[in-house]
């Protein structure tokens, strides 16, 4: 699970093509990131571990990378002085969906947040950038199993990968397709 927090000064200009990720294609995600980088007064990037995400559930454990992400912007060097010398006199934490009083900090939640709100967007399509990284090289390691285009989803492939070769550490234990594989890693 990656979350992502991103913060733009007042007069940034919004990215073009920036939109809810889901209708991106790997690609225009990947080309848009560049040009989130350079527009951020600061971005993070967090996440939750497999184990994690097993322990605790997939939503407190979407609750635990937000709040990993959040934190990290709001305490990265300089993060403070850059906002004032933007002339922002505070910020907002704004999230994508349901209010999520597990991530331990005050937001504002809207529901299809990433195609209504800029910010949203932008940290969608940071996060689900770094993930798809996190996949290609988890492909590298254990190959056959389709991470690199698949994202992580049990597609076909991947679940025939799963049943010829077994979970890897990186699969998910709560996941119905795995728990019926034994412990062997």
């Amino acid at each position: 699970m990656v979350a992502a927090a991103i913060a733009f000064p007042p007069w940034a200009q919004p990215v073009r093509g920036v939109r809810d990720s889901k209708t991106l294609s790997a690609r225009q995600r990947a080309a848009l990131v560049p040009d989130l980088r350079r527009a951020a007064l600061a971005l993070a990037v967090a996440a939750a571990s497999v184990r994690e995400i097993d322990r605790l559930n997939i939503r407190r454990a979407t609750a635990l990378a937000m709040r990993r992400a959040v934190s990290r912007l709001v305490n990265g060097p300089r993060f403070r002085q850059q906002t004032l010398d933007a002339g922002a006199t505070g910020f907002r934490v704004l999230l994508d969906g349901l209010p999520m009083p597990e991530c331990g900090f005050p937001h504002e939640a809207l529901v299809d947040g990433d195609a209504l709100c800029y910010s949203v967007a932008a940290a969608g399509v940071l996060a689900k950038e770094v993930r798809d990284l996190l996949m290609r090289r988890l492909a590298l390691r254990h190959p056959g199993f389709g991470w690199e285009t698949n994202a992580g989803y049990g597609t076909a492939e991947h679940c025939e990968a799963l049943a010829s070769r077994g979970p890897t550490p990186h699969h998910r234990r709560s996941f119905a397709p795995v728990s019926q594989f034994p412990i062997e890693f």
